[in-house]
């Protein structure tokens, strides 16, 4: 069964941001900045997992996945911004 999670980083390292930056790309859509939007089963789960910690060092850096429940059970995404409107980001991104 899917889960969706919210999986958000805070990176001390501009290398390794980058690198999990990367990481992250590959398992969900982007939403913002350190913020991504993942479908994941449990295996896709544990092996995101790893990747991550892999590359991030974790005693200087956090990541976040916050568990949203079954994909299954989820009603049409609604996101609101204050501020500047929120816009899908598509376009591929650069981290310097």
């Amino acid at each position: 069964m899917r889960r969706s999670f919210i999986v958000t980083y805070d990176i001390r390292d501009d290398k390794r941001l980058r690198k999990v930056f990367k990481t992250c790309k590959g398992y969900g859509i982007h939403l913002q900045y350190s913020v991504f939007e993942c479908d994941l089963t449990t295996m896709e789960r544990a092996e995101f997992e790893a990747k991550l910690k892999e590359v991030m060092h974790q005693n200087e850096d956090q990541v976040l996945f916050i568990d949203l429940g079954p994909v299954a059970q989820r009603c049409e995404r609604t996101i609101t911004a204050l501020g500047q409107a929120y816009s899908r980001i598509d376009d591929p991104c650069f981290v310097v």
